[in-house]
């Protein structure tokens, strides 16, 4: 397949392509999957570790993981019972993707962040354009 009849896959609604993007390109996944990169963790070091999401969000989340084969959860028969988080051998697959991810936000994120003031700065300025011209 030539890269432009892939890239057109890419667009096309039952595409893997797509429906992979569905399943790690969220607000949360990927911060779960590189907080399992090293080791296996607890539901609550995940919580800590993951600042900002709900309880709620990270039980969804690890949930739509496991479903996916991406995360495997290990219960241990103790009181209190105990849950452990790890990637599996395919969630594994995903960290240098998510890790060269990582890379370019370091590297280019400040570029990213200019050019969002940029625009924030022009739509400002059009909007006091048309608040002058309308009003006055």
């Amino acid at each position: 397949m030539n890269s432009s009849s892939s890239q057109s896959c890419a667009f096309a609604q039952a595409s893997g392509v797509r429906r992979t993007l569905d399943l790690v390109a969220d607000k949360w996944t990927a911060l779960v999957i590189m907080a399992l990169i090293h080791d296996k963790k607890r539901y609550s070091e995940l919580h800590r570790k993951i600042e900002g999401i709900s309880q709620k969000m990270l039980t969804q989340t690890l949930r739509k993981l496991e479903e996916s084969g991406l995360v495997q959860r290990k219960i241990y028969p103790v009181v209190p019972p105990m849950v452990e988080y790890s990637l599996t051998p395919l969630g594994k697959t995903l960290v240098e993707p998510l890790q060269a991810l990582c890379r370019w936000s370091s590297e280019h994120f400040h570029e990213v962040e200019a050019a969002r003031a940029v625009v924030v700065d022009v739509t400002a300025n059009q909007e006091d354009e048309v608040d002058r011209v309308v009003v006055g």
